[in-house]
């Protein structure tokens, strides 16, 4: 399925959820508002989520002059691909990881985290910024960044929903609406287990995808693997204080957890990614 496709079924299944919310709580009319509102969010997400996701991370753009070794590894990577030159931006955190953002290449922007700068010697750095170029050459930035506004707000919708019974809120009808404990039950759960699913559709199968892509374009797959690595063991020793909902866009899961945790996972396990990269090598 192309991304296009995959865009209009996530909006799609967003909108399904957030209107069933509306309906829960407001019957039909609730319902209609719950579509405008979807309509409404759906293209906010579009133009303006790469703004939403940067701001987030407090992240701030960088000049040439402010950081020559990384504009100038973009600056070739981008020339190697055809494609634009990528705003840059440096997160303010030791916490090793980096995303690409943007609703296509002409509207890209790469974000990297000061920990990461540290850390990587120039062709890990390269191998991993050549991997996000990837996503963006790729157009999987438009699809993440949307997923991540739009199921950040699934999981604020359902936390709402948690809630509310304490506040007299839910209406008055709620059991005629077939509602009630388990009306709550799937708002304060099962909606945020169904953002996270349809973030793992789309974001394990693209990871192996810019890893390759990535790779063949430095002509260097050692290279980030060897900084997958690092980055793994990073993130262990320092997580990241990270939105859950966010977290598919990284290029390792900034969060870390139990066993549980890493079944919904948005990342496939670093070591098959790196066993990948290896076998480009032979």
């Amino acid at each position: 399925m192309s991304n296009t496709l995959k865009t209009g079924a996530l909006l799609g299944l967003m909108t399904g959820l957030l209107v069933l919310i509306g309906g829960y709580f407001g019957g039909s009319q609730g319902m209609g508002f719950a579509f405008v509102m979807a309509f409404l969010m759906n293209f906010g997400a579009y133009w303006f989520s790469d703004r939403i996701v940067l701001a987030m991370y407090r992240a701030q753009p960088v000049s040439e002059a402010e950081a020559p070794e990384l504009h100038r590894i973009v600056q070739g990577l981008a020339l190697r691909a055809n494609m634009p030159m990528p705003r840059l931006y440096i997160l303010p955190t030791e916490a090793p990881n980096a995303f690409a953002t943007g609703r296509d290449p002409e509207h890209a922007a790469v974000a990297a985290t000061q920990g990461i700068l540290r850390i990587l010697n120039e062709e890990e750095l390269e191998g991993v910024l050549s991997h996000e170029l990837a996503h963006v050459r790729n157009r999987d930035t438009l699809i993440s960044t949307i997923a991540a506004t739009l199921a950040g707000v699934i999981v604020m919708l359902a936390r709402m929903a948690m809630w509310m019974p304490y506040f007299g809120g839910g209406g008055r009808d709620n059991e005629d609406r077939g509602g009630g404990a388990l009306g709550f039950v799937f708002l304060a759960i099962l909606a945020p287990i169904a953002a996270t699913l349809i973030q793992l559709a789309i974001s394990r199968s693209r990871e192996f995808q810019a890893d390759e892509t990535g790779a063949r374009l430095t002509h260097k797959p050692y290279a980030l693997a060897s900084a997958l690595q690092k980055l793994e063991v990073g993130a262990t020793r320092l997580p990241m204080d990270a939105n859950p909902a966010t977290s598919h866009m990284f290029i390792v899961n900034p969060i870390r957890g139990n066993a549980l945790f890493k079944l919904f996972s948005t990342h496939p396990p670093v070591e098959e990614r790196i066993a990948r990269l290896q076998a480009l090598v032979a």
